[in-house]
């Protein structure tokens, strides 16, 4: 029987704001390379960058209705993740339901799925990442479940994980890791500042991460 569930408890957000500061790389990093769901999902603006808890939705095939009953459930700073029980790429979500999702508050949208109006949506500033474009509407007829766990674009996210997406993509970071993700995080973003600092004044890679011992270990020669 399908379900919505009431009770989430959200990644707060203070830590939300401070993945927002590093962006999608650097998260996917301090967490040793996990999280980052499939490079199919393609912003469709440029430039923005964001972090928030997930409200997740399912929805069938060819059927946007969830989507209409989470928004319900949404909360200022969420980020509505969407994942249709089986692949299909209509257009389940456009310039209307953004709207909607604007006023209660919804930050952006990551769907493994279409969406359209994808001109209105820029305009309206309301950034989203999705697997295709498709003007192909949708129907209202079959239930789903909303904030439960779920699997989008091969990564399996929590209802009140961290979500963050920018140019570079989407990672998803635990909840209940989030903090030591973010602690590891801001260590490493200063330390490549560091290195920035190195780079800029012609210093090479090679000889600040102390690679030429371990090139010639591999049996790199030089004729």
């Amino acid at each position: 029987m399908a379900r919505i569930v009431t009770t989430v408890v959200r990644a707060d957000a203070e830590t939300c704001a401070g993945f927002a500061e590093l962006g999608v790389a650097t998260a996917h990093e301090a967490q040793h390379r996990t999280g980052l769901l499939d490079h199919r999902l393609r912003p469709r603006q440029s430039g923005r960058i964001i972090a928030g808890p997930a409200l997740t939705c399912e929805v069938p095939p060819g059927d946007n209705w969830m989507i209409h009953a989470a928004l319900e459930q949404a909360r200022p700073g969420d980020i509505l993740v969407v994942s249709p029980t089986s692949p299909c790429d209509d257009g389940y979500f456009g310039d209307l339901l953004a709207t909607s999702a604007q006023a209660r508050g919804v930050c952006g949208l990551v769907i493994d799925a279409g969406v359209r109006d994808t001109a209105e949506l820029r305009v309206m500033e309301f950034p989203v990442w999705s697997r295709t474009v498709s003007a192909q509407g949708c129907v209202k007829e079959t239930l789903a479940d909303v904030q439960v766990p779920l699997v989008c674009a091969g990564v399996l996210i929590r209802p009140g994980d961290v979500v963050v997406a920018d140019d570079d993509g989407v990672c998803v970071v635990p909840r209940k890791s989030a903090a030591e993700v973010l602690a590891n995080a801001r260590r490493r973003a200063a330390l490549e500042e560091e290195k920035r600092k190195l780079y800029a004044v012609g210093r090479l890679s090679l000889d600040v991460n102390a690679m030429r011992a371990r090139l010639e270990e591999k049996g790199l020669t030089y004729e």
